[in-house]
């Protein structure tokens, strides 16, 4: 009777969850098929004109070798392709219905996780709140299906390196960020397991590629030739500049508004050098830390993905389901301490819907309240890294020190304890 109760209490527990996430998901739905419309552009436009002739080019049998736009690495064919595997609906409203899917498998992991001992339901409540938060663009960006891959990853890690590794170094095939899901891995056999499993699987799938069809690295070149993305932490110069009679222009340039102009490559090799500065950082963390509980490949993970999302030259509105995906997994661990970094980047997911698609032309004319929609998302997301790395630091570097430091003396007096109580001093 007792268990009965409790299986009862539990699925109650969840009606609530899976019915605001069923509401919630409706209202994307009706967005992104265009009966409900949002102020600014169509954010539909990619998966409609872009993926789809990417979609036709590949189908013939190869890469979109004259088509600069494609800066993705060649695992994203798949992604590209797999609307193929709904014949019976266009490809549009079956990429829009892959795009649920995945998002229902996020969220499922996540509740399934938090049911278990040590781990938490606030990992699902807050992907639940977030992707609505992003709008029609979790679903018209491939980002959600990269993201789902990367949260099996890392929920799959305490029990299974070589899951970690493995999903890790596919995700690298397909968008190169989750890669960094390795950043936090223990160091020992976990370390060597799950590295093993992803450079193994990330060689197997790209080997695949490349024998598949031709041009699997033409994606090389165009991603290197990429200007500062109007969105970028960098682009925050050129927004205030022009106000000053800065001789340059917003305009398309490889598949985004870029900002083109005078000074425009120093800033762009400036958000290089930060990054890897970042990733200079990473490694410091990384030889100095000392704990690595529960939490901390997922601490890690999300570390990683901000400094390498608010130092990148891109700062696209869909790089936020990425660390969306990676906030909800710490919040599913109760050991976590990154609970408040995680709720700055739900407060600039909000924003971002603003900034994208609703203000978007106030943002590419550098006006008041485009600069002032900007600068808060950017402002956030620069906190939240800040406070994330000291967070990161603080938990895995300089507490276990402390508390190493406090055990020494203590070690120390003890002969001079046992010598007094035996009477010899």
């Amino acid at each position: 009777m007792t268990t009965g109760a409790a299986g009862n209490g539990s699925r109650t527990g969840l009606r609530l969850p899976l019915g605001l996430w069923g509401l919630s998901r409706a209202v994307l739905l009706l967005v992104v098929f265009k009966i409900v419309v949002i102020p600014g552009p169509d954010v539909t436009f990619d998966v409609s004109n872009i993926y789809q002739g990417w979609y036709e080019v590949l189908r013939t049998g190869t890469y979109p070798l004259d088509d600069v736009t494609w800066q993705y690495p060649p695992a994203a064919a798949f992604a590209v392709l797999a609307p193929g595997l709904l014949p019976f609906l266009g490809y549009a409203s079956a990429f829009f219905l892959l795009a649920f899917l995945c998002d229902a498998l996020v969220f499922g992991l996540l509740l399934h996780t938090g049911r278990r001992s040590g781990r938490s339901l606030r990992g699902a409540w807050f992907w639940l709140a977030a992707v609505p938060l992003l709008g029609p663009t979790a679903y018209a960006r491939y980002d959600v299906m990269v993201t789902a891959v990367a949260v099996a990853g890392l929920l799959a890690a305490g029990r299974s390196p070589r899951v970690l590794g493995a999903l890790a170094g596919f995700g690298a095939v397909l968008k190169v960020w989750p890669v960094l899901l390795l950043a936090g891995s223990p160091k020992g056999r976990a370390t060597l397991r799950s590295w093993s499993a992803a450079v193994g699987a990330a060689a197997a799938v790209l080997a695949f590629c490349v024998m598949w069809m031709p041009g699997a690295l033409a994606f090389l070149g165009f991603q290197r030739d990429r200007g500062t993305e109007v969105e970028s932490l960098g682009s925050m110069v050129f927004h205030v500049v022009r106000h000053f009679g800065w001789d340059g222009e917003a305009r398309m340039n490889y598949g985004s508004i870029e900002f083109l102009g005078p000074h425009v490559s120093t800033v762009s090799t400036a958000a290089l050098v930060l990054t890897i500065a970042a990733f200079g950082w990473l490694l410091v963390w990384r030889i100095r830390a000392r704990h690595f509980g529960s939490s901390t490949v997922a601490d890690a993970a999300f570390v990683a993905v901000l400094l390498f999302t608010t130092t990148s030259r891109v700062l696209s509105p869909q790089y936020m389901l990425w660390l969306v995906g990676l906030a909800a997994v710490c919040l599913a661990y109760r050991s976590s301490r990154m609970r408040l970094p995680a709720h700055l980047v739900l407060w600039a997911t909000a924003v971002t819907q603003f900034e994208f698609p609703v203000w978007f032309s106030h943002v590419t004319r550098s006006d008041p309240l485009g600069v002032a929609v900007l600068f808060t998302r950017n402002g956030l997301l620069m906190a939240a890294t800040v406070i994330a790395c000291r967070i990161l630091w603080r938990h895995t570097v300089t507490e276990p020190r402390l508390t190493e430091g406090a055990r020494i003396p203590a070690q120390a007096t003890q002969p001079d304890r046992e010598k007094a109580l035996s009477g010899t001093r």
